[in-house]
């Protein structure tokens, strides 16, 4: 499926590629009828993801983390009525539902698939923030027992800090610095939070794309959605990078 969803990709990419460096029409034409049918073959494949995806959701409603629990189990449904319209799709350029609006029925689709994606960045951010609480806390623990006062010392009200005329500035930007490589620690720590995270800001060009809300172009989408699916391909190689639960 991954391998699918990354050959479908990478047909757009080059789609764009040769549209835009003048290839020939009928190129073109037949690149865009390989990604058309690539779509279709993925179509069939996922006729049974709807069931996996409420499986899922229903396992993660015993998750003891109340917000982990939400994201999770919002995000699983919205895959499941994804799935569901994406079966729907399916039906209509089979030939087996030939009256389904093509549109409207796209349309659905890429909104749960966006409301997915907005839970699964959002169950990202939550893990960040509770890992950079602790990594936090462990580093002023650190400090304490070694009789260094504060963390980096951004909190002492000397000179040039947040108590000094025109100190306010450069006090906020060593905050945010500090704040930064404390993420950059984090995620360099934590490769299957990373995978997550980059994988679903590729993926939600897609839905904003074909929304409109924010048009990006076939090259972007084409390049994220392959970005995408080539890291959803390494997880399945090497699954302790994937992200649990």
């Amino acid at each position: 499926m991954g391998k699918l969803r990354a050959a479908q990709y990478a047909c757009s990419l080059l789609g764009h590629a040769l549209q835009k460096h003048g290839a020939s029409p009928e190129l073109q034409k037949q690149i865009r009828e390989l990604e058309s049918h690539l779509s279709l073959g993925r179509k069939l494949l996922r006729l049974g993801n709807s069931a996996d995806a409420l499986e899922s959701a229903k396992r993660a409603v015993h998750l003891s983390d109340v917000v982990l629990r939400f994201c999770i189990t919002v995000s699983h449904l919205n895959r499941a009525l994804y799935f569901a319209c994406d079966n729907v799709l399916w039906a209509g350029k089979s030939g087996l539902a030939p009256r389904v609006d093509q549109e409207k029925w796209a349309q659905r689709s890429f909104r749960y698939y966006l409301f997915s994606l907005i839970m699964n960045l959002s169950r990202d951010a939550y893990e960040i923030r509770l890992l950079m609480e602790q990594e936090s806390s462990a580093c002023s623990r650190r400090l304490k027992g070694s009789g260094g006062g504060a963390p980096g010392g951004i909190e002492n009200a000397g000179p040039g800090g947040p108590g000094t005329p025109g100190g306010g500035l450069p006090h906020l930007a060593l905050k945010l610095q500090l704040r930064v490589l404390l993420l950059a620690r984090i995620l360099r720590g934590h490769p299957p939070l990373l995978l997550d995270v980059v994988r679903n800001a590729c993926d939600l060009f897609i839905p904003l794309d074909k929304l409109g809300l924010w048009r990006c172009g076939p090259g972007i989408v084409g390049l994220c959605g392959l970005v995408s699916s080539i890291l959803s391909i390494l997880t399945l190689i090497c699954p302790w990078l994937r992200l649990k639960p």
